[in-house]
């Protein structure tokens, strides 16, 4: 390393971090082709987990035994990745970041990757009084780890009882891929409807339709208080779920799909303003202006993602401040924002002889009208399709579309680019992104 580089030392070996690794090198592979004198950035990336990187975004295709797990790869970082390694600790004043194995990496610029991870809800019989293990069978489903466990445990007989705790883009994502591998799934959802963050009601009935046609059982407005375990061999074993209201069901497997919650317990050892998330300004900087943040840990503006779209962005945006003008940031446009399109595509389980077929499912922006907006929708119950869109004076805010989406494309540049809306039903019909 010459002295003229910046050492840029990465916490995290996600989609985040290391897209920003690919882009600072990409960017400093420019330099020299034109010549410059500045030296690209020293970059190392630590990764906590020992797998291969990969796509967080396709487990619950690997679960569903569509995917080896070595798909879901991403591009070979090469040496600037160190695997299996945590940061346990931050010194600011020596700018050093402290690995579990006793090795420490100096920094002139940190950025924080660090994720997030699966929230436990506070269930009876979850933990035990003195102990932070999970039952056998019971299984968060967040990482590769996660997702290995939970095809092993299904994979032991056709017909595993499994219980999916959480209706939200995570649990229905996991309770269609066991579906898909044959198991009995229940889904508990506490709230009114599924995917009550994303869909309007009548999107979520016609998910629910579709859950129901691959032999899903789904419980709303339920709230889970607790687990049932037997002790075998020094070991307990999930053996149901109790709710609220006295009901149990009896489960081989559990699944905690309750949402996610960032990792943050680094920034706030070190003394950076952590709220939801690790606080940054426009230039995804944390209150040390030498440490940055990006994705599912990252707040800005007061909003955290917890998408992989937005992480991909923050990545592309820090890189391109990183390798500004002379070692500066000032160059390099503001990271005002991402606007964030969900979508999901709900296969048929094999074996349910439904013959209902796929269910493409796109959300975006606010779903959830406003007094004086405007409400345009479009249903055919034949073709199962459903077309919403919400219009604030002359500009689409958002959208809800299941079935067909041929139309996603031309509705959701219309608003990310906050168009006047000219033709919005030419918008909506099957056409319009064509």
């Amino acid at each position: 390393m010459t002295s003229e580089q910046q050492r840029v030392v990465v916490i995290g070996g996600g989609l985040a971090g290391l897209r920003l690794a690919a882009r600072l090198g990409a960017g400093a592979g420019a330099d020299a082709g034109t010549g410059g004198a500045a030296a690209g950035p020293d970059v190392t990336v630590l990764g906590e987990e020992s797998h291969v990187p990969y796509n967080r975004v396709l487990l619950a295709d690997v679960l569903a035994g569509r995917y080896a797990p070595e798909v879901t790869a991403l591009p070979a970082p090469g040496p600037v990745l160190r695997r299996g390694v945590r940061a346990v600790r931050i010194d600011r004043a020596d700018r050093t970041v402290h690995c579990d194995d006793g090795s420490t990496e100096r920094y002139d610029t940190l950025v924080l990757a660090t994720g997030s991870n699966a929230v436990l809800p506070p269930l009876r019989g979850l933990f035990e009084p003195e102990g932070r293990e999970l039952p056998d069978g019971v299984h968060a489903f967040r990482t590769m780890d996660d997702c290995l466990a939970l095809s092993a445990a299904v994979a032991v007989r056709e017909g595993v009882r499994a219980v999916v705790i959480g209706g939200g883009l995570l649990g229905v994502s996991a309770a269609r891929a066991l579906a898909e591998r044959g198991a009995q799934v229940v889904l508990a959802q506490q709230g009114e409807r599924l995917m009550e963050r994303q869909l309007d009601a009548d999107a979520s009935a016609l998910l629910h339709t579709h859950l129901t046609a691959l032999g899903i059982e789904i419980h709303t407005e339920c709230r889970v208080r607790g687990l049932t375990t037997t002790q075998d061999t020094g070991r307990r074993q999930v053996t149901g779920v109790e709710f609220a209201d006295g009901y149990r069901l009896d489960a081989d497997v559990v699944v905690l799909a309750c949402g996610v919650r960032p990792r943050t317990g680094l920034a706030l050892a070190a003394g950076l303003e952590v709220r939801t998330g690790i606080v940054v300004d426009d230039g995804l900087r944390t209150s040390d202006r030498r440490i940055h943040a990006i994705g599912d840990c990252a707040e800005h503006d007061g909003r955290v993602y917890g998408l992989a779209g937005p992480a991909l962005e923050q990545a592309d945006a820090l890189a391109a401040h990183l390798t500004g003008t002379t070692g500066t940031a000032l160059a390099a446009p503001a990271y005002t924002g991402t606007r964030a399109l969900t979508r999901l595509t709900l296969t048929t389980a094999a074996g349910t002889g439904t013959g209902s077929g796929p269910l493409d499912l796109a959300a975006f922006g606010e779903t959830t009208p406003l007094p004086g907006d405007d409400v345009v929708r479009l249903a055919d119950a034949t073709r199962r399709t459903y077309r919403k869109v919400v219009v604030r004076g002359d500009r689409l805010v958002g959208g809800v579309l299941l079935g067909e989406l041929s139309s996603v494309g031309a509705l959701a540049r219309s608003w990310e680019d906050e168009e006047d809306l000219t033709d919005l039903f030419h918008l909506l019909t099957d056409d319009g992104g064509s």
